[in-house]
């Protein structure tokens, strides 16, 4: 499955008097890179690279991403295309099995998901443990991780029916954990999966249901959800999908990997940037107020900076931005919104965005944070709860990135080095002398 890339050509460096060839490799797209895992053994040098921006951990089939032109996609299709297309039960099937499921295929998946929604009843006692004002990320950080102390039938990583049954059960038992933190979270008593629904309405169900009142489900509300689900999925090499192959490569089992994932997804630079998006929306307040705060983000000397707008790697529009920009509008119109001033600032927002030469010429066009904040603001869920809906639809992502590292014989455990600035070799001194 792994090492499909092409020699092409060589790089020679020379360091130190020496002179040493370093091949090149090229993938199905994207740059080429320079193999340097034999850099250190040849010179005694290594490279630094902060943030690995530079440099390559793995190599995979699952996401390609280019930045300069827009594009994502996800085993060779182009995220506006599943996004409109397919549901995300079957985006899932894709990420983890490489291909588009068949009728049989995709039907088999979708039980076996079904049969793993509820939660073992003890899991249920663990919310009684958190205070009622927690964060819900702590929360689903906390009950991901609690996951393995009641299926320790899959915690041998180098099983593959093992690591099959793990990747069933994160994405089922997922939206029931989401679900639980948010009834939780707000005091109401927690509802149980209903299979007979698919994946996206089911997870609404037991959000927004309440036993005294017959819950009936909009269809435009379940068709945004699933569409926040697919476009969440996997984005490459991020700091929480990093995360969880860098856990997993010690050869942890997955849900410990997984919960690693979600902690570094509670981070407000990664996961939490629509809630800092919604946050700022309401910080503005008016649609009166947004020159004031247009001029402050063009002020080079104002910290102020416009949250939802351009993207680390996206130099051009974010793909996923458009169709959510789509399924925004069509919220909008199902639920009559226009009037909220969260809306109709973010509407204005974007119209400048769009139209302004400032945020032209420097391609800080809306991406997927601006509108998903907006999104699951409208659907209806408070904004400590965006980054769990954010968990759950990359839980699918995190399992694909774990199991290909898993199954990828050129892996070994993550172990980065660095540049040490320290205090030069020193002795001790007893502490009555110092």
């Amino acid at each position: 499955m792994i090492n499909k890339t092409k020699r092409n050509g060589t790089a020679i460096l020379k360091i130190k008097g020496k002179t040493i060839e370093l091949p090149i490799y090229s993938g199905t797209d994207g740059p080429d890179v320079i193999d340097v895992k034999s850099l250190y053994a040849e010179t005694g040098v290594f490279t630094l690279d902060p943030g690995f921006t530079s440099t390559g951990s793995c190599e995979s089939q699952i996401t390609f991403i280019n930045g300069e032109e827009g594009i994502l996609l996800h085993r060779g299709y182009p995220i506006d295309q599943l996004a409109e297309n397919s549901g995300f039960l079957e985006v899932s099937y894709l990420l983890l099995n490489g291909e588009l499921p068949n009728q049989a295929q995709f039907s088999e998946f979708s039980h076996r998901i079904t049969q793993h929604t509820m939660l073992h009843t003890q899991m249920d006692r663990f919310f009684l443990g958190f205070r009622r004002d927690s964060h819900p990320m702590a929360m689903l950080t906390g009950t991901v991780g609690a996951m393995s102390a009641f299926y320790p039938d899959s915690m041998d990583n180098t099983d593959p029916d093992e690591r099959r049954l793990a990747s069933i059960r994160l994405l089922a038992k997922m939206p029931t954990l989401a679900a639980r933190i948010y009834k939780y979270s707000v005091g109401q008593p927690f509802v149980d999966p209903l299979n007979e629904l698919g994946y996206a309405e089911n997870f609404l169900r037991m959000c927004f249901s309440i036993p005294a009142e017959k819950y009936v489900s909009n269809p435009v509300l379940v068709r945004a959800m699933d569409r926040l689900l697919i476009l969440q999925a996997d984005h490459e090499q991020n700091a929480s999908t990093s995360t969880v192959r860098l856990a997993g490569s010690s050869g942890a089992h997955p849900y410990a990997s997984i919960a690693a994932g979600v902690a570094s997804l509670w981070g407000p630079s990664h996961g939490g940037a629509n809630e800092a998006c919604l946050r700022m929306l309401h910080e503005i307040g008016s649609v009166d107020r947004i020159p004031e705060f247009i001029a402050r983000a063009k002020d080079k000397d104002d910290p102020f900076r416009l949250m939802g707008f351009g993207h680390r790697v996206y130099k051009n529009y974010d793909p996923r931005a458009k169709v959510m920009q789509q399924t925004v509008h069509e919220l909008v119109s199902e639920l009559d919104v226009k009037t909220s001033p969260v809306m109709q600032i973010a509407m204005e927002l974007e119209r400048i965005a769009l139209e302004d030469e400032y945020f032209v010429e420097k391609k800080l066009y809306p991406n997927v944070d601006f509108y998903s904040g907006i999104a699951m603001d409208t659907i209806g869920f408070p904004t400590d709860m965006f980054t769990v809906l954010f968990a759950l639809g990359r839980t699918v992502g995190w399992v694909s990135q774990l199991n290909e590292m898993i199954e990828d014989p050129a892996q070994r455990i993550g172990r980065p080095r660095q540049i040490y600035t320290g205090p030069a070799k020193r002795d001790y001194v007893p502490i009555s002398k110092r």
